[in-house]
């Protein structure tokens, strides 16, 4: 467990400007009210290259939340024993504690937290747009009295993946590649849902409390904001705070928004959103992993897949473009039920991706898929294949080191009434679809119905004998998941337990399917040094357990 609790209350509101900003240090701002906005004590006005962005909750608005307005205090010299009224988060102790929690809670108020000599606070800003290039900046922070603190950034640049054009190149070359090429942005990130932070609070020992608040983690909006991407995969959505915050802001800005709440009695979900001045939408197919009548699929894991037609400024056709989803099941230990939900998925992506003849239209998948690089489960979306047949259980996402004790897989992986062949396809409905000779694509239903279908005993014609998984989307991912100049890990998630990769954006290469998908450029990721440095995930200016993806692609018309 971390012992570094964070010192300054920030936000990663600092973005790179052209000129000189005008913005406010006060005391206010670092001591705030909680809530309902930032005080403006003593205001200094201060001028610098940067251009401040207040949280857009926690100031000028009107608090909307439970309970009375408070009053303003210090966030960082608040003692465990302190509560928030916050329903259902269990802050105040209760004396069945560990002994380094209980010695923390009897820490006096004005104490400070403790911190390590030299230690600095860092953090990435990140922009996305035209012309990007290093988005990092620096600036220095001062509190109240004589306390100071520098603010290093860490550095997530945008790495440009393809040869610029030359200057000089002639205006009406670039309007001739402008018809025959379409580019856009897309970002995955898991935005840590507020049901879930507070069921698993022993993840977040290291955070002060005031930022695990919804009403400051809000912030995220700025950072999806700021980061301006065409499409939008956002995993463990709350749906209250999505009806009532998060879709009627992108809306504003412009988005389409398509949501699957999970199953059972979770209130999160998965999301995408696209701008509708880029894309419109030919489908959406909402996926529910849940199988009542099959005992490995238990859980209430769901994703989402779109299809997107892009909108040409020359008004000519183009290739469809698939996007996917999810956020499989956690558990390292049932790797089986895992490979189960991701061939459900691969199921309903074929379905909708198909362009007849066994040919798909470009495609894109991502999410968090809770495993690691180079698992079992991870080279299968990357090779196609997997030999599953006695592989350890626990091995398949690559999260537990030891398979001692572990059930070995064993042919077949799901049952024949799953209406799922080894092939990851509907064979049922691929089989009716021969039947009709017909080369339309399969029409997209949800797939609840298709399980309906393919469990009945009547017309599935599935026979999973095979010991091998395939899948035929050629499927490349955007990130090399080591730091070339290091050789160190990239991590995309960083809490007081762990810090590894299991979010992932994949595509299909130029080469895979005519009208294929290029990559020109993505949003580098961090190590765990980096992470460790400004106190792990979440922290005063990323409001996720999670860092953003974030990748730039060319479809070649």
């Amino acid at each position: 467990m971390l012992t570094r609790p964070l010192q300054y209350l920030g936000r990663s509101s600092v973005v790179r400007s052209e000129v000189p900003q005008i913005f406010f240090r006060n005391a206010g701002f670092l001591h705030p009210q909680w809530p309902p906005c930032f005080q403006m004590l003593n205001p200094s006005i201060v001028r610098s290259q940067f251009c401040w962005r207040t949280p857009s909750t926690l100031c000028g608005g009107l608090w909307t939340g439970p309970g009375p307005v408070r009053t303003a205090f210090n966030p960082y010299s608040m003692n465990q024993s302190s509560t928030f009224g916050s329903p259902g988060y269990p802050f105040k102790p209760n004396g069945n504690e560990p002994q380094a929690k209980r010695r923390k809670c009897e820490r006096v108020n004005d104490e400070p937290p403790p911190t390590e000599a030299g230690q600095e606070q860092t953090d990435c800003v990140a922009s996305h747009g035209k012309g990007l290039g290093n988005l990092c900046v620096s600036g220095e922070l001062k509190g109240q009295g004589t306390i100071s603190k520098k603010v290093e950034l860490l550095n997530r640049r945008w790495e440009a993946l393809t040869a610029q054009k030359k200057s000089g190149q002639k205006r009406n070359s670039k309007r001739a590649a402008s018809r025959t090429q379409f580019d856009f942005s897309l970002m995955s990130y898991n935005i840590l849902a507020q049901d879930l932070l507070e069921d698993n609070n022993h993840l977040y020992r290291h955070c002060s409390w005031p930022l695990l608040q919804w009403e400051f983690r809000f912030n995220i909006f700025q950072e999806l904001k700021q980061l301006d991407a065409d499409i939008l995969c956002l995993q463990e959505v709350q749906s209250n705070h999505y009806k009532k915050q998060l879709k009627p802001k992108l809306e504003a800005l412009g988005y389409h928004c398509e949501y699957k709440m999970r199953t059972g009695d979770k209130r999160d979900g998965c999301a995408i959103c696209f701008k509708r001045s880029k894309f419109s939408l030919l489908s959406a197919i909402p996926v529910e992993f849940y199988r009542p009548r099959i005992p490995l699929l238990d859980r209430d894991n769901v994703g989402l897949v779109l299809l997107l037609r892009p909108a040409l400024s020359s008004g000519g056709a183009a290739p469809n473009i698939c996007v996917a989803n999810t956020h499989l099941l956690y558990n390292p230990r049932r790797g089986d039920i895992k490979l189960a939900q991701l061939a459900i998925l691969m199921a309903e992506i074929g379905k909708a991706a198909s362009s007849g003849k066994g040919e798909y239209c470009p495609i894109v998948f991502c999410g968090d898929l809770n495993s690691v690089p180079s698992s079992p489960l991870y080279n299968f979306i990357r090779d196609g294949k997997l030999l599953y047949d006695g592989l350890p259980i626990g091995k398949v996402s690559g999260q537990e080191e030891s398979s001692r004790g572990q059930r070995l897989l064993s042919k077949p992986l799901w049952p024949e009434n799953l209406g799922i062949s080894s092939a990851c396809q509907y064979e049922a409905l691929n089989y009716q679809h021969i039947n009709e000779g017909s080369d339309r694509p399969l029409k997209a239903v949800d797939s609840s119905e298709v399980s309906k279908d393919a469990s009945n005993e009547k017309t599935s014609v599935v026979k999973m004998t095979s010991p091998i998984l395939q899948h035929n989307f050629n499927l490349t991912s955007v990130y090399s998941h080591y730091v070339p100049e290091s050789g160190r890990a990239e991590v995309t998630t960083c809490h007081s337990r762990s810090a590894i990769t299991v979010d992932y954006i994949f595509y299909s290469t130029e080469e895979a399917v005519h009208g294929g998908l290029e990559l020109l450029g993505r949003l580098t990721l961090l190590t765990e040094q980096d992470l460790r440095t400004v106190n792990c995930l979440p922290n005063e200016c990323n409001s996720s357990d999670h860092l953003p993806l974030l990748a730039k692609f060319r479809l070649k018309l």
